[in-house]
């Protein structure tokens, strides 16, 4: 019988968690040199310990996996667990070759970045609170809540004044302006995005966080 993972929510309330306590599913396959489909299972057989978004996205124990290497491939080196080591960004495109795009893109690049892929404003609205992602790649026009209703909202949020925003939208910035504009510090890519401009951002992102947080 699969064991269903505990609510993320109930885990970022205990007075000893931290956002360096864990992963996403994707980042914590290329951690342990599996698939993600292998640690979905592992997930569910209760092989490493995971929490649920709201969403239903998993978030995995980071010490966890260095428990799971040390007992099954001592050989590897422990996990880095070191917040300042790694970006955690959310990406947010209804459209799913894009977003296939994106993460083929991600993975060719082979940076320490611990994506979340999600289809739409709504869900990234339901878990970005708790995820606290260091970037936020959105597109605008999307189904339901669009981009532009999501980054009013998120605006409120006083914890998430530090996220780094990218759009990257089909839009030209007129009509964006129309819509009331974007947050004053929120890069705005027009469509098809530049992959170039995106990894150096990433990169120099990847160099002031470990700046920042020493």
């Amino acid at each position: 019988m699969p064991r269903e993972p505990k609510s993320f929510e109930a885990a970022i309330t205990a007075a000893d968690f931290s956002s360096e306590d864990y992963c996403g599913t994707s980042y914590a396959a290329k951690l342990l040199g599996l698939s993600v489909a292998t640690v979905q299972s592992m997930v569910e057989k209760g092989e490493i310990d995971a929490w649920k978004t709201l969403g239903g996205h998993r978030r995995i124990a980071l010490k966890s996996i260095n428990a799971y290497l040390a007992k099954n491939s001592p050989q590897l080196s422990r996990v880095d667990t070191d917040p300042k080591h790694r970006l955690r960004v959310l990406m947010v495109e209804d459209d799913e070759a894009t977003r296939e795009l994106y993460r083929y893109q991600f993975e060719d690049w082979d940076l320490p970045v611990d994506c979340t892929w999600m289809p739409s404003a709504l869900e990234a609205m339901m878990d970005i609170a708790s995820m606290r992602p260091d970037l936020l790649i959105t597109d605008l026009s999307m189904p339901g809540v669009d981009g532009i209703e999501m980054l009013k909202t998120l605006k409120r949020n006083l914890q998430l004044a530090d996220m780094q925003i990218v759009v990257i939208s089909g839009l030209p910035p007129e009509a964006v302006a129309e819509r009331g504009g974007l947050p004053p510090h929120a890069h705005l890519l027009q469509k098809p995005v530049n992959f170039d401009w995106l990894h150096g951002y990433l990169t120099a992102l990847l160099t002031a966080n470990r700046k920042w947080r020493h």
